[in-house]
């Protein structure tokens, strides 16, 4: 594939505005903040305080911020107000390519990796690419058309992949309307369930992880890791699929998890990742740890089915329990303290069972929907792989 550098395409003009000189217009405002919700912000310009630069529709938005998220915005001109776009992101606008083509092309491996390679700062949000460096990089030329039929596949496969996620949050929500159903709202407590300390039903030494270096990491390692990420996003379809390490014996004896154990989020960013809580499935294989960002709670599976437990850490009954035990320096965090100072509702055990049967049934379909979405997703990557390099 023939290639060109990114300045030779771009025909944006930057061109400065600013709001607060029309206080009574209405912007439709592009910001990195608002990014992750996919639609921009109606704000008046009395509302926003500091000049940004005009954009307009299929201008593409590339944030410098932290470029390792990467966040790439397609402008939709959602309404009839001018557009604006915070001095965070750098524009690339061109009348002859298909923007849609080109984010795609910016959110490849590829490119990514060309934008956090030469950043500047001194490391995680703090980072950013430098406009001048990444006018440099190489994008791919193409006629329009075949740009068309790529952006056409990528758009499909992606929408499949949308819509497979869709069905798994439904299928979440369903559980907690069952969950509701069964217990009833949690923070009004309307079927009088004992409250009892989270503590109560633990049982065994509460601890946290396993600390390896990331230099450590290796895929021929004798043991593979569950990290932060597995434990806020529950994923667990692919252990096999986690990364390796080594340990010794005595390690694999205190960190191996198993059915009962309840980890927790201990560290992260954003305070909404604090203390967002994951079960060990049954059918867990042998030789993972946790690792040490994480905190294990060892439940008393006579007192508590870990099912139930799952569910009700998602309701903010829990989550704001959680939240306020938390401290924020650079990073949040909790402590073990902060976990055990959480209380819950404890129907009958078998009550608990009961809702257990349930989810295992929606499990059953959950199962057939990641396996698919898996394969997507390997569908997809490849297909990148192949357009972009």
């Amino acid at each position: 594939m023939e290639y060109t550098k990114l300045k030779n395409i771009n025909e944006y003009i930057s061109e400065s505005v600013s709001p607060m000189k029309t206080p009574e217009q209405i912007f439709e405002m592009y910001s990195v903040p608002i990014y992750d919700t996919g639609h921009p912000e109606y704000l008046h310009g009395s509302e926003i305080a500091s000049n940004k630069v005009k954009v307009k529709k299929q201008d593409i938005l590339l944030c410098k911020i932290n470029p390792r998220i990467n966040r790439v915005w397609v402008v939709t001109d959602e309404s009839e107000y001018p557009c604006i776009a915070s001095s965070e992101w750098i524009v690339i606008r061109n009348s002859k390519y298909n923007p849609e083509f080109l984010a795609w092309y910016f959110r490849s491996p590829k490119f990514k990796q060309l934008m956090t390679s030469e950043v500047t700062g001194i490391g995680g949000s703090l980072t950013r690419a430098q406009p001048r460096v990444v006018a440099e990089y190489p994008v791919p030329v193409l006629k329009r058309q075949e740009q068309d039929v790529i952006t056409n596949i990528l758009n499909r496969v992606n929408e499949i992949i949308d819509t497979k996620k869709q069905e798994l949050q439904k299928l979440d929500e369903l559980v907690k309307a069952r969950f509701v159903e069964m217990f009833g709202d949690p923070n009004l407590n309307p079927k009088k369930w004992d409250v009892v300390n989270i503590s109560e039903v633990v049982d065994g030494k509460v601890s946290n992880g396993f600390f390896a270096k990331r230099d450590d990491y290796c895929d021929d390692g004798n043991i593979r890791v569950l990290g932060v990420a597995n434990i806020v996003n529950r994923m667990y379809s692919n252990l096999e699929d986690l990364p390796r390490t080594n340990a010794d014996d005595k390690d694999i004896e205190k960190f191996e998890v198993k059915y009962g154990d309840m980890l927790f989020c201990r560290s992260s960013l954003v305070a909404e990742g604090i203390g967002k809580a994951s079960i060990i499935p049954e059918d867990v294989q042998e030789n993972i740890l946790f690792e040490c960002h994480v905190i294990r709670l060892p439940l008393d599976l006579s007192k508590c089915v870990p099912e139930f437990m799952q569910t009700l850490s998602t309701m903010d009954y829990f989550r704001n329990q959680v939240i306020s035990q938390s401290k924020t320096a650079t990073m949040t965090t909790i402590g073990q303290d902060g976990i055990l100072k959480t209380d819950i509702i404890l129907p009958p055990i078998d009550k608990q069972k009961e809702f257990y049967d349930f989810v295992k049934q929606v499990d059953k379909s959950k199962l057939a929907i990641e396996k698919s979405l898996e394969e997507m997703q390997l569908l997809f990557d490849s297909l990148m792989q192949k357009y972009f390099g």
